[in-house]
């Protein structure tokens, strides 16, 4: 495969969806650095998780670990304390009036994109990767395919210099996602993904599924198992 070499920023929470997109923009870019967001979320634990993900790629994989740069840490706290969802408050999770789930953090996506182009335009990194996906995705408005290409539009006249933004999980569901990542890193990867990456979005960590960690009812658990299976099934 020829190698892209214009150099990478990737939105990486420690999550299943985002540990697949690092892998992929390391398969395919010659730099790639990592940007994670503190904005007060109830699974706070996944900013430990993709430390372990970050150096356990490190370890696994030498041929991407020369491509692999430094990783950014950004506190969005004030995101936290505007927001009144279920992900950054302790609640149940439900559908609310508008017919959205509660855990959606309303301009989540659009601030850590823009904090990302912000961090990417004063490092040179020419090209922006989040796991945002139209298949499943809870009808989050921020991860519609329109809103990401509409915003790439806006952050590269802003930043007066081109700010290319890939989603390439876009149109997969995550039985995709998961033959994906097999695809990029084969039985190794799977295992990294299922020991260490964190989805749940209760935090919870002590409860262990063929699939990985996590409550096991919350609806990204129920993606991630749904998916899980339905992969294995095809």
């Amino acid at each position: 495969m020829t190698i892209d070499p214009r150099r990478a920023l990737v939105l990486f929470s420690g999550g299943q969806d985002s540990t697949a997109c690092l892998a992929w923009a390391l398969t395919h870019f010659a730099h790639v650095e990592t940007i994670g967001f503190d904005y007060g979320q109830r699974h706070l634990v996944e900013l430990e998780c993709r430390l372990h993900v970050r150096s356990a790629l490190h370890a696994r994989f030498p041929h991407w670990a020369e491509r692999l740069g430094d990783d950014h840490l950004l506190d969005l706290a004030l995101l936290g304390q505007i927001s009144d969802t279920a992900l950054t408050d302790v609640r149940a999770i439900e559908m609310n009036a508008q017919g959205l789930p509660n855990t959606f953090v309303p301009g989540r996506n659009l601030l850590f994109f823009t904090f990302a182009a912000a961090v990417a335009y004063r490092r040179g990194l020419k090209v922006l990767v989040g796991g945002m996906c139209e298949t499943d995705f809870s009808g989050y408005p921020d991860c519609r395919d329109n809103t990401l290409k509409a915003l790439q539009v806006a952050l590269s006249l802003g930043m007066d210099a081109p700010m290319a933004i890939e989603t390439p999980l876009m149109w997969m569901d995550k039985a995709q996602t998961w033959a994906l990542t097999d695809q990029l890193g084969g039985k190794a990867l799977t295992e990294l993904i299922v020991e260490h990456t964190h989805t749940c979005y209760l935090g919870e960590r002590t409860q262990r599924h063929a699939w990985g960690f996590g409550c096991g009812l919350c609806p990204a658990c129920d993606l991630r198992r749904k998916g899980y299976r339905s992969w294995l099934a095809s």
